[in-house]
């Protein structure tokens, strides 16, 4: 990833608001330029633990602490449990994935996965860092097929639910898709 010196103001003012310095809009934020080669939106990239305290988080990332939390108490719905990928990384699959990425996830979680979409933008809370979901310990198949399938609606947030407009196969194909580090050629299962 090319370091990005200078991040957008956006990123910079939901940085502040997820940290506690400013409202959602970046309201009242005191900022200033990061470190050189600091870039908010790459996937490696952890705010502090104090941010995810459920006691100290706007209301934004309490949603997806709520999710995280009901994931880490309970697990996913019995519906989901131990569901597994069935689909081999073959090009074909791939090519299945992003088109389907592309037409229905893309819009609000950009077409890498780093959660700034166009569409995305204007939500609040912002879209998952899906680049950074998949390489997680909670981002395994059953988790992420059941927060596609099933939506944010459990949780209030804006994600929609896909289980009614996407066949399980889809869900698949597009899960991955994005483990293949979501390829800019399709079927390569390359960046």
């Amino acid at each position: 990833m090319i370091p990005n010196p200078k991040p957008p103001r956006l990123a910079a003012c939901l940085l502040a608001a997820a940290l506690g310095l400013a409202g959602p809009d970046g309201a009242g934020a005191q900022l200033r330029d990061p470190p050189p080669g600091w870039d908010l939106w790459d996937p490696g990239w952890t705010g502090p633990e104090e941010m995810w305290d459920p006691q100290r988080a706007d209301e934004g990332l309490r949603w997806r602490i709520d999710r995280h939390e009901a994931f880490r108490q309970s697990g996913v719905p019995a519906e989901y449990r131990g569901a597994s990928n069935p689909l081999a990384r073959t090009p074909a699959v791939l090519e299945q994935g992003a088109a389907l990425y592309a037409e229905h996830c893309a819009g609000c979680h950009d077409p890498s996965g780093s959660g700034h979409g166009e569409a995305g933008l204007a939500l609040y809370p912002s879209p998952a860092l899906l680049a950074n979901l998949v390489r997680t310990p909670a981002g395994i198949d059953e988790y992420l097929l059941w927060a596609i399938a099933e939506g944010g609606g459990p949780f209030d947030s804006r994600m929609p639910a896909f289980a009614d407009r996407l066949s399980r196969e889809q869900i698949w194909q597009i899960i991955t898709w994005m483990r293949a580090g979501f390829p800019t050629a399709a079927g390569t299962g390359q960046d």
